[in-house]
């Protein structure tokens, strides 16, 4: 057999051993496929009606079809869904309250009238009064309820109201994170946020915050504002029967709030009776309890808004502006609001001052008379303790924010002299530069002749416009040889203008500035500085004489008592308290002013101690004193703040009458005497 045969055999040999398994191949290439049964519907075999009727095997497929493609897709939007960062704008807002000395509302600031209250000290009975007005299910359910979300879906399908059957997670959700809108893509991303929510949160917390950001009507958000629209109290003051009235106006206050029409009340009434019933049913309230609550809780008529107009709003400006100094709070922070900010301001002497300046501008004639136009009046009441009691910025903070009783200006004339005779009081003098000093008392003896030249150790004080510096009393009278407390009583000036060389003009502005001036106000060191070429507000002259009535002890002025946020404490620098003068340097300041009452034009011949304050060139006119309660500081000028800042001269102010040249102190005596009654 030769080679090549041997070859063919073997070849056909494999050929048939792999037959078999090529036809595998090629059956596997080849697959039969076979299609799927068409649904029977229309049924064969069935006549009439019964052909559009499906088997119950199409409705079972059906079914398990729509569940499976409902669980992907609600598991997909869960699993999608994060719980936003960032809240409504209103949901992390809200209004700062201010407060009289007496702790009632004084004014409120802010878009968003909302406060709010740790769950803790909101009571329990008030707590549960809401649940069991709105979901008594709260603590168990997983965010949601099923029979809310059936009843939620009718009523978004027959286009009613959407959040019927929200519970308090969705309700707390739909408030800070979504918009009101009714639609179902809300309601469906509603619910989602609502069963995270439930699991990332405890339910404490969101019912907390549910209760701080929920509308409650009358304007307010929050249990603490309600509680304070409708009862005037804090809602940690509210029982049981308040609480339930407070979660029927959760339900809509056009329906249920007494005071908008007559209807409501009745409303009211039916669904507070229910409340505490529910509260019992759920077994948070007992029956004895129960019992006593048989007459509906009348709501307060609601009240006009605090707002920041007339005097107000200089009051809440000062309020602000210390707050955020001595409680070291940023500008972005204080305007989220939450603050209660109890002041010192008395309403009864606000209303006292702000009738005396008034009256006093009452007798002005703006329109005949060109020197009553653009006429202020600055005005302020200080306690020798720095509380600042009163002031009047000016006629409305609405149309003039510029406050009068705090503005740097107009200078302080011969106002400024006590400073002047306590700081040689205090210091003593010098005669020679660099010379030993030597002590001063009252019956210490000076020059009181008007137009006596200014003495230096070297001789008379040339200005630097090459003119000698001469004494002016007002008037130009003469007094002679004078005691010091004598011209202080007598108000003549050029014994004081000579005393302020002798002590030293450093001397008397660190007196100056140790009584409550700032060092900001301070004119140029000239013979003219004992004679106030300083601008200090009304404000710090009330209380740097206060130092005189504290006998020599200064208290920074300051406007706030206490701060409290969202019911915890802010921590607020306390006003400094210092040593000024001597108790007796202050007490002989204080003999030197006092004078009767009928020689001071008031009504009273009680004591009093004030001092008048004029200036060379007229442009302003004070009238300053103080007795154990309080200093008062007014100050009269004239200023068209349209062009500058620049003080007009008081020439021809009131007419000829000469009224005009009183009216300072016309307005502290009449404040004063009405205070005094």
């Amino acid at each position: 057999m030769t080679q090549h045969n041997i070859f063919s055999r073997s070849a056909n040999a494999a050929g048939a051993a792999l037959r078999p398994w090529t036809r595998r191949w090629k059956q596997a290439k080849r697959p039969r496929l076979r299609l799927p049964h068409k649904p029977d519907y229309p049924r064969t075999g069935r006549r009439g009606w019964r052909r559009w009727v499906p088997s119950w095997r199409l409705v079972a497929g059906a079914c398990l079809m729509f569940i499976a493609t409902l669980t992907t897709v609600v598991g997909i939007a869960y699993a999608r869904t994060d719980i936003p960062k960032d809240l409504n704008a209103f949901a992390t807002q809200q209004d700062t309250v201010y407060y009289w000395a007496d702790g009632t509302p004084l004014a409120r600031t802010g878009w968003v009238s909302r406060q709010e209250m740790p769950l803790p000290k909101i009571p329990d009975d008030v707590r549960w009064a809401v649940l069991a007005a709105e979901n008594a299910e709260f603590y168990s359910d997983p965010g949601i309820s099923a029979q809310g979300i059936i009843r939620a879906l009718w009523h978004t399908v027959s286009e009613g109201d959407t959040q019927g059957g929200s519970t308090i997670t969705q309700q707390y959700v739909k408030n800070v994170y979504l918009s009101q809108d009714r639609s179902f893509s809300r309601k469906f991303t509603e619910m989602l946020l609502a069963v995270k929510l439930d699991r990332h949160v405890s339910k404490d917390k969101i019912l907390e915050e549910y209760l701080n950001t929920s509308w409650f009507g009358r304007g307010t958000y929050g249990l603490q504002r309600a509680a304070q629209a409708y009862y005037g109290k804090e809602v940690t003051q509210l029982n049981a029967s308040e609480g339930a009235f407070l979660a029927s106006v959760l339900k809509g206050a056009s329906l249920y709030d007494p005071a908008i029409r007559p209807r409501n009340r009745e409303r009211a009434v039916e669904r507070w009776e229910w409340t505490l019933d529910r509260m019992v049913e759920i077994g948070k309230l007992s029956r004895a309890e129960r019992a006593r609550y048989t007459t509906f809780p009348e709501p307060n008529p609601p009240h006009r808004p605090n707002s920041t107009g007339g005097q107000d709003g200089y009051l809440v400006e000062l309020a602000e502006s210390y707050t955020k100094r001595a409680g070291h709070i940023s500008d972005a922070r204080f305007d989220l609001g939450g603050y209660q900010i109890y002041t010192t301001f008395e309403k009864p002497r606000m209303t006292a001052l702000t009738r005396a300046v008034k009256d006093a501008r009452g007798t002005l004639d703006p329109k005949r008379r060109k020197a009553d136009r653009h006429v202020r009046f600055g005005a302020a009441s200080v306690s020798p303790d720095g509380r600042i009691l009163a002031v009047y910025g000016g006629p409305d903070f609405e149309r003039q924010a510029f406050n009068e009783s705090n503005a740097g200006t107009v200078p302080a004339g011969s106002a400024f002299t006590p400073f002047v005779y306590a700081a040689g009081l205090e210091h003593g003098v010098s005669h020679k530069r660099n010379g030993p000093r030597t002590t001063v008392t009252p019956s210490t003896v000076y020059d009181g002749d008007d137009d006596i030249p200014v003495m230096t150790p070297e001789g008379p004080y040339w200005a630097s416009s090459g003119k000698m510096v001469k004494g002016q009393n007002d008037g130009d009278h003469s007094y002679g040889r004078i005691s010091l407390h004598d011209a202080m009583a007598k108000a003549v000036n050029s014994p004081f203008l000579q005393l302020g060389m002798d002590a030293g003009l450093k001397k008397v502005r660190s007196t100056a500035e140790a009584s409550g001036l700032l060092p900001s106000s301070f004119g140029p060191p000239v013979p003219a500085f004992s004679m106030g070429n300083s601008t200090p507000s009304a404000i710090r002259m009330a209380s740097a004489y206060g130092m005189f009535a504290a006998h020599g002890m200064h208290t920074d002025p300051h406007s706030v008592r206490k701060v409290t946020r969202n019911g915890e404490p802010v921590q607020l620098d306390p006003p400094r308290t210092k040593r000024a003068v001597r108790s007796a340097v202050a007490d002989e300041v204080t003999a030197a002013l006092t004078r009767p009452g009928a020689e001071s034009g008031a009504a009273s011949a009680s004591p009093v101690t004030a001092k008048a304050g004029t200036t060379e060139d007229d442009t302003a006119r004070w009238h300053v004193g103080y007795n154990r309660a309080a200093s008062t500081s007014v100050v009269v000028y004239r200023m068209d703040l349209t062009k500058s800042l620049a003080p007009l001269p008081l020439k021809g102010l009131g007419g000829e009458s000469g009224a005009g040249k009183k009216l300072s102190s016309h307005i502290w005596n009449t404040y004063t005497e009405a205070m005094t009654k």
